[in-house]
C-alpha cells in the first residue's frame, strides 16, 4: 500500500465530505459539488484528472435530452450493467441531500452517451419508481443482484428527516434511522418492492454493502437510535425465478464495528475496506482485506498504511473509491496557519495491479462517508444550464478546466446577506416561499440613496406585487425608507384655477347696429 498527497488547483472548494466518484472505462468523474452548480460547470459534474500527483478538476457535459441532475452528498451510488450484452455501463443514483439540505427521493441513471477525443458526454435520465416507493433518505446503500438471468437492485439502510408530525421548530432538521427494510427495485419497469426480515431489528446508516451475483454482503453501520456501531455481519440473498422474488437474510460471524468506511475493490472476489469510525470522533485506523468466495466471506486484517501525523491527529476523515484498487482521502486543514488549506488530500493505492473493466462493473460496492454535522454555508449558483454541444469543450486542457476565479464575488452581492435588521433568511433553513424561487430567494432592488438589495420575502411582498415590480420600472423603496422616500418627494402640481367668463350685455355675432335715428326713437319711445 503505497500514500501520496495530492494537490488541488483553484477548484479545492468545490471539494466536501459526502462527494462521490465513478469510473467510466478508467476514467474518474467527481460528482456531489460543495454548493450549486456555476456557469464554469453547470452539470456539476467534473473529470478528475490526476496526473503527477496534481488534480484538476474539467467539467463535463451532458447531452440535450438529460434531465437535471442536482449535486447530491452521502447518495447511495453503484454500477449497473442489464442483461443484456450490447448495454452500457451505467450508474444509478438514488437518495443524498442537495446543497439547500433537502433529501432527495429521486433515482438517476448516468450513462456515456458519446466519447469525442477523449471528452465524454454523459446521458442522465430520471426514473420513476412505482409501488413501494422508498423514502427520501442519505447514508443508505444500493446494489444490484444477478440472479437467474436477470438482475434487480437491492437498496437498504439510510437516515432521513423525522416525520412531519414530529417536527418542531427546535428539531426541524433532526434525523432518524429509516426503518430496516430491503427493497427490491426493478430498474427496467420502474417498480419497487419493500421486505421486512426478522434478522434486521435496527435501522443503519453509514455501513459498508458487497454485492456478488446474488447475494449482498452488509458489514458495520452506526444506529442513531442506539448509538452504536455493532459489529454485524449479514447476508441478504436474492432469488429471481420467474415468480415473486425470493429474499433471505442470514446473521453471520466474523464482523466489524465500523461507520463510514470506503470499500475499494483490488481483485474479482478481493476487497480494502479503509477509514472509518469506530467510535464517535475516533478514526478507526486499521485496514481490512475480504475476500469472497461461494456462499462465503473471509475478513481480515492487512498492512497499515504509514499515515502521516496530518492523518492521525485529524478528528475526522472521507473520501471515495476511485476504483481499481485506489482510494482519494481528504482531511481537514490547519486552521491555526494563516494561509492553511480547508482540506489535504490524499491517494492511497491498495493494489499495484490495475482491476480490470470487468471486475469494476459486475461486482459492485457501496460505501459512504458520515455526516459530520451541520454543514458550511454553500457559494450561491447562476440559473441552471445543463445541455452543451460535445464540441463546445473541445481545445487545449487548459481550457476546461474550472477556475473559481472566473466566477463573481458573491461575498457583497450574494443572496444570503442580511439586507435589513428583520432579516431571517438563513442559507441552512431557508426554503423557497414564491412560486419563482428554486435554489435563492429572490431579491429586489430599493433605490434609496446609493440603492441596494433587499429579500421580497423580508419586505412581505405578495408574489403579485413582486412580479408587477419586476416586469415594470417604477422606482422601489423598502420597508425602512419608504417613509423617507415619501417625505423627500415634491407634491404633485395641481391644475390651475378656470375662471367663468362675466356675461355679456349683447350677444355676440349678431352683426346688427343701431343708427342714429333708432336711437332717437328708443329714446323718445321709454322717457
Amino acid at each position: 500500500m503505497s500514500l501520496q498527497m495530492v494537490t488541488v488547483g483553484h477548484n479545492i472548494a468545490l471539494i466536501q465530505p459526502g462527494f462521490s466518484l465513478m469510473n467510466f472505462d478508467g476514467q474518474v468523474f467527481f460528482f456531489g459539488q460543495k454548493g450549486w452548480p456555476k456557469r464554469s460547470c453547470p452539470t456539476g459534474v467534473f473529470h478528475f484528472d490526476i496526473k503527477q500527483n496534481h488534480l484538476k478538476l474539467k467539467p463535463a457535459i451532458f447531452s440535450k435530452d438529460s434531465c437535471y441532475l442536482p449535486p447530491l452528498r452521502y447518495p447511495a451510488i453503484c454500477s449497473y450493467k442489464g442483461s443484456s450484452e450490447s448495454e452500457q455501463h451505467q450508474y444509478i443514483i438514488h437518495g443524498g441531500k442537495t446543497p439547500n439540505n433537502e433529501l432527495s427521493d429521486k433515482v438517476y441513471i448516468m450513462s456515456v452517451a458519446c466519447k469525442n477525443n477523449k471528452k465524454v458526454t454523459f446521458r442522465c435520465t430520471e426514473k420513476d419508481l412505482v409501488g413501494d416507493v422508498p423514502e427520501a433518505r442519505y447514508g443508505h446503500s444500493i446494489d444490484v443482484v444477478y440472479s437467474r438471468g436477470k438482475s434487480m437492485g437491492v437498496l437498504f439502510g439510510g437516515r432521513s428527516y423525522m416525520p412531519s408530525t414530529q417536527r418542531t421548530t427546535e428539531k426541524w432538521n433532526s434525523v432518524v434511522d429509516c426503518l430496516p427494510h430491503v427493497f427490491l427495485v426493478d430498474f427496467e419497469f420502474g417498480c419497487a418492492t419493500s421486505y421486512m426480515l426478522p434478522e434486521l431489528q435496527d435501522g443503519l446508516s453509514f455501513h459498508v454493502s458487497i454485492a456478488r451475483n446474488d447475494t449482498i454482503y452488509i458489514l458495520g453501520g452506526h444506529s442513531l437510535a442506539n448509538n452504536i456501531r455493532p459489529a454485524n455481519l449479514y447476508r441478504i440473498r436474492v432469488d429471481l425465478p420467474l415468480g415473486s422474488p425470493a429474499v433471505n437474510c442470514t446473521v453471520l460471524p466474523g464482523g466489524i464495528s465500523v461507520s463510514s468506511a470506503i470499500l475499494t475493490q483490488t481483485n474479482n472476489d478481493e476487497f480494502v475496506i479503509v477509514g472509518g469510525y469506530q467510535i464517535e470522533n475516533q478514526k478507526r485506523m486499521v485496514c481490512n482485506i475480504v475476500s469472497l468466495g461461494d456462499n462465503r466471506i473471509e475478513i481480515s486484517e492487512m498492512e497499515t498504511p504509514d499515515w502521516t501525523p496530518d492523518i492521525k491527529h485529524s478528528k475526522i476523515w472521507f473520501g471515495s473509491s476511485m476504483g481499481n484498487g485506489t482510494v482519494f482521502l481528504g482531511i481537514p486543514g490547519d486552521n491555526k496557519q494563516a494561509m492553511s488549506e480547508a482540506f489535504y488530500f490524499y491517494m492511497l493505492k491498495c493494489s499495484e495491479d490495475d482491476v480490470t473493466e470487468e471486475q469494476t462493473i459486475f461486482t459492485n460496492s457501496q460505501t459512504s462517508t458520515e455526516d459530520p454535522g451541520d454543514s458550511t454555508p454553500f457559494d450561491d449558483s447562476e440559473e441552471f444550464c445543463f445541455s452543451a454541444e460535445a464540441t463546445s469543450f473541445d481545445g487545449d486542457d487548459e481550457f476546461d478546466t474550472y477556475n473559481e476565479d472566473d466566477e463573481d464575488d458573491e461575498s457583497v452581492t450574494g443572496y444570503w446577506i442580511t439586507c435589513c435588521p428583520t432579516c431571517d433568511v438563513d442559507i441552512n433553513t431557508w426554503v423557497p416561499f414564491y412560486s419563482t424561487e428554486l435554489n435563492k430567494p429572490a431579491m429586489i432592488y430599493c433605490s434609496h440613496g446609493d440603492g441596494h438589495w433587499v429579500h421580497a420575502q423580508c419586505m412581505d411582498l405578495a408574489e403579485r406585487t413582486l412580479i408587477h415590480l419586476s416586469e415594470g420600472s417604477n422606482k422601489y423603496y423598502c420597508n425602512e425608507h419608504i417613509q423617507i422616500a415619501k417625505a423627500l418627494q415634491t407634491p404633485k402640481r395641481g391644475l390651475p384655477l378656470q375662471k367663468p367668463p362675466m356675461k355679456s350685455l349683447h350677444k355676440k355675432g349678431s352683426g346688427k347696429v343701431l343708427t342714429p335715428a333708432k336711437k332717437s326713437f328708443l329714446r323718445r319711445l321709454f322717457d
